[in-house]
């Protein structure tokens, strides 16, 4: 007889959920076990929660369609929080499954206990909870269908453990309705189109699904035919880029910067991007970036069809058929010395292969790394939105599952690496094509920066102390090689952009540890 566990994950590969990233416990036991009878889901073991829900986070945004993330409880909820939290920000579809204790021994309070549907409330779009193995099909289809929106996110489906091992009497919940996102209405657009032509500094800025291939078109033929400055969101969940698309600006992270790109801006149109505010309150800043002057419409929210509501302002406007300004083919010249933070992005625009996934945690090592791969073959980023850090190594397993045709690069910063760095053992367990460069300033830089942004000093060795990863250094080449990954270490641009080149021509994962000069050196 069939059970629910069994009928859940039937469910979820009809559903078009395949891949299920996991780190499971007693009760989950019986979902783990219908692995061998439904074999159609893959499931992918990982050794930490926090890197099951990064690796879901970047199969959701490379592939638009959910992965499941199998969780331990509340404790292991607890775990994976981050990247959830990176997951909903970035608005990926994401099944997030939490095994529960057995309904009728939630009443003891045993040791691991918690409120997880409180916990789950804060990064999903839906809690659901299911109490019969009858009823587990059905809620399974309710919460793919919230994951995937309108508007997409983080759904959870808390399992009790007898809801898995009870018996299924019923048949299979039929799978979940289309997805259907609504464009904006026409005088919505005719509003937008009047307005961004009597605008004096209009500026446009995009993110989400407004940031891919063909949307980017469509918004800069909107910018060039109203002369409005196209910008895309600080951290877009995933961006086309690289030569022969067009030239965005982007929305700088430091709120000085954001404030003096916005501050002629007499209109600014949205478009599945919020509102700009500041990352931080700072001293004597104002953290809503927008001038109190400027006229705010929203073209299309995340609930909304964003590529379609561009592609009706841009026949309001009757655009230009073609984009003028385009980033041209650019050959880089190999950078030679010492390792620096420009010549690291060098060695990456001279290297990366036409097709890549790029995932950035670059930080502030990686300062030069957009303006240096603006000309490179295109590619696809995937920022840090939702700005949690140890994402970047997850996200990488996550996209190359998602993606196999494609190399996946990550670029990750020291300190970052090591929250999730068990992710390694998950990409060399499935021999995935995941190239990652460590940017090796053994220091958490960017708090030296944002200490004095704050106003506060760190004289003593006390305070500097906590900002320096140097004693002792990190070992990334031997904790890599312990994980099953072959590294190694280079510290010139010459042997940065050779160990690149011999990764991408080669199948399977390899780590390069850069070493750079130290702090924000």
């Amino acid at each position: 007889m069939t059970n629910g566990a069994q009928s859940l994950l039937s469910t979820l590969v009809a559903s078009g959920v395949e891949v299920c990233f996991a780190n499971p416990g007693t009760s989950e036991m019986h979902f783990v076990a219908a692995l061998d009878d439904v074999p159609a889901m893959r499931g992918v073991l990982t050794l930490f929660e926090g890197v099951a829900t990064g690796a879901a986070d970047g199969y959701g945004r490379v592939t638009d369609r959910p992965a499941a993330v199998l969780l331990h409880l509340g404790p292991g909820q607890g775990n994976g929080l981050a990247n959830l939290h990176n997951a909903r920000r970035a608005r990926t579809p994401l099944l997030n499954i939490i095994g529960d204790h057995a309904l009728g021994h939630a009443a003891f309070d045993a040791p691991l206990t918690s409120d997880v549907a409180a916990v789950s409330a804060t990064v999903s779009t839906a809690v659901i909870t299911s109490t019969s193995s009858d009823e587990v099909s059905a809620d399974a289809v309710a919460a793919i269908e919230a994951a995937m929106g309108p508007p997409s996110g983080v759904a959870t489906l808390i399992l009790p453990a007898d809801v898995s091992w009870g018996p299924v009497s019923s048949l299979p919940a039929a799978g979940p309705l289309p997805v259907e996102r609504v464009r904006a209405t026409d005088a919505e657009v005719m509003l937008t189109a009047s307005a961004l032509r009597a605008a004096s500094h209009p500026v446009l800025l995009v993110g989400g699904r407004a940031a891919r291939a063909g949307a980017i078109d469509d918004a800069a033929r909107i910018a060039e035919a109203t002369g409005a400055e196209l910008l895309v969101e600080t951290f877009p969940s995933i961006s086309t880029r690289g030569a022969g698309t067009p030239v965005v600006g982007r929305l700088s992270y430091l709120p000085e910067f954001a404030a003096s790109q916005l501050e002629a801006c007499d209109l600014l149109v949205l478009v599945d991007a919020a509102s700009p505010v500041s990352f931080f309150g700072y001293p004597g800043l104002e953290g809503d970036l927008v001038p109190t002057t400027t006229e705010v419409l929203v073209l299309a929210d995340a609930s909304g069809d964003a590529p379609g509501s561009l592609a009706a302002l841009v026949a309001a406007l009757e655009a230009p058929s073609i984009v003028a300004t385009r980033h041209p083919s650019t050959i880089t010249e190999l950078p030679m010395g010492p390792l620096t933070a420009a010549n690291l992005a060098a060695a990456v625009a001279a290297t990366i292969p036409e097709g890549t996934i790029v995932v950035d945690e670059s930080n502030t090592g990686g300062i030069y790394l957009a303006g240096a791969t603006a000309g490179a073959p295109p590619h696809d980023w995937l920022a840090l939105t939702g700005g949690a850090i140890g994402y970047g190594l997850p996200a990488a397993l996550g996209a190359a599952i998602g993606r196999p045709d494609a190399r996946v690069l990550c670029l990750e910063s020291d300190g970052s690496a090591m929250y999730t760095f068990q992710a390694l053992w998950t990409i060399a367990r499935e021999g995935l094509d995941v190239t990652v460069v460590i940017l090796s300033n053994r220091s958490y830089a960017i708090l030296t920066m944002e200490l004095a942004r704050v106003g506060a000093t760190a004289e003593g060795s006390a305070a500097s102390s906590m900002f320096d990863l140097s004693n002792p250094e990190i070992d990334f080449v031997s904790l890599a090689g312990g994980l099953g990954i072959p590294a190694s270490r280079v510290t010139t641009a010459e042997d940065l952009t050779a160990a690149l080149a011999v990764s991408f021509a080669e199948d399977g994962p390899r780590l390069i540890e850069a070493v750079l000069p130290a702090g924000l050196g």
